[in-house]
């Protein structure tokens, strides 16, 4: 009768606690935060998105979007699919919004859609970062205006400047929600930051 007793106390404590850890991991859950991935459909750079979304991951809720739902290739061939278009994109439903470099970024230079995404994300002081040649998108939104950025090197650097941004050089720049890194060797501390922006 007593290892009957103890038994059925056990057992009580044992599904006790697996509905307190499932609450736990459903509250926290609820709590997460969501970042969107904007890349190019070609030529994307891949060191650029895999080590910011290896950090973020862990932490937050993932979206990637581009210009097609067909698989984007990067420019050293990974392979990644779309959950949405840019076209699909509301800007509110979003913590941070990255727009991830590499040659295929340009796609994005004039497109309006891009475009309007980083002006809304700004407007909202969503988290707005950039990286590579990206940080093109955003000066050309008219986010950059006065304050501290950077950019990959040569014509793009003068792009920033022609839109009023502050180019300071360095390989990851913070001012305010907005996050700019210079190319694929910033990519992890880009990552790290964004993440720290975040908590």
């Amino acid at each position: 009768m007593k290892n009957v007793l103890l038994l059925l106390v056990f057992s009580f404590l044992v599904l006790f606690s697996m509905c307190i850890i499932k609450e736990e991991k459903i509250g926290s859950e609820e709590y997460m935060k969501n970042v969107l991935f904007i890349i190019a459909n070609k030529n994307f750079r891949d060191e650029e998105f895999e080590k910011p979304y290896q950090i973020l991951s862990k932490v937050a809720r993932v979206t990637i979007a581009s210009s097609s739902l067909q698989e984007a290739i990067g420019m050293f061939g990974k392979r990644v699919k779309p959950n949405i278009t840019i076209e699909d994109v509301d800007v509110n439903d979003y913590d941070a919004i990255i727009f991830v470099g590499g040659s295929g970024a340009k796609e994005y230079f004039d497109n309006k859609v891009a475009l309007e995404i980083a002006r809304k994300a700004n407007e909202n002081n969503k988290i707005l970062a950039a990286i590579c040649i990206a940080p093109v998108i955003l000066a050309r939104a008219g986010v950059l205006e006065g304050r501290n950025a950077t950019v990959w090197n040569g014509e793009f650097i003068d792009e920033l400047k022609k839109n009023g941004a502050i180019y300071t050089g360095k390989d990851v720049e913070i001012d305010g929600n907005i996050i700019t890194a210079n190319g694929p060797q910033a990519a992890e501390k880009f990552g790290k930051e964004i993440e720290k922006a975040l908590r």
